[in-house]
C-alpha cells in the first residue's frame, strides 16, 4: 500500500513537471511570435497609424494573461498556503497547459489575421496604383 502511494506520489509529480515545461514552452512560443510577428506587422506600412494601438493592445491582452498564469503557476509550486494535494496540483498545471495553448493558438490567429489584411492592402495598393493602357 505505501509502495502504491509514493509511485502515485512520483506519478502526480512527472506529471507536474510536464505540464510545466508544456507551459514554459507555450510562453516561450508567445513571446516569440509577438516579438518578431508583431515588430513586422506594426512595421508595416499597410497598417494605418490608429490600428497600431489596437493592434498592441490585442497582443498586449495576451501576454499579460500569460504571466498572470505564471505567477499563479509559481504561487501553486511554491506556496505552502495553497493546500493542494500533488494530484489537484498536477490537475490545476495541466488546466493551465491547456490555458496557454489556447493563447498560442490565439495569438497565432491573430497574426495570420492581421497578415491577411495587410497581403489585402498590399494588392489594393498594386491594382490602385498600376497604370492602364487602354
Amino acid at each position: 500500500k505505501e509502495q502504491k502511494e509514493n509511485i502515485e506520489k512520483v506519478n502526480n509529480v512527472i506529471k507536474q513537471l510536464k505540464a510545466v515545461r508544456e507551459l514554459a514552452k507555450n510562453n516561450q512560443r508567445l513571446y516569440r511570435i509577438v516579438q518578431d510577428d508583431l515588430r513586422e506587422i506594426l512595421n508595416s506600412p499597410y497598417i494605418k497609424p490608429e490600428e497600431v494601438n489596437r493592434v498592441s493592445e490585442s497582443f498586449n491582452s495576451i501576454i499579460e494573461n500569460s504571466l498572470s498564469g505564471l505567477e499563479y503557476i509559481d504561487q501553486i509550486l511554491s506556496s505552502d498556503s495553497l493546500k493542494m494535494t500533488d494530484a489537484e496540483r498536477a490537475e490545476v498545471l495541466k488546466g493551465m497547459e491547456l490555458q496557454s495553448k489556447e493563447m498560442v493558438i490565439e495569438i497565432e490567429s491573430k497574426t495570420r489575421r492581421y497578415r491577411e489584411i495587410i497581403a489585402f492592402r498590399e494588392l489594393q495598393d498594386v491594382i490602385n496604383t498600376r497604370e492602364t493602357s487602354y
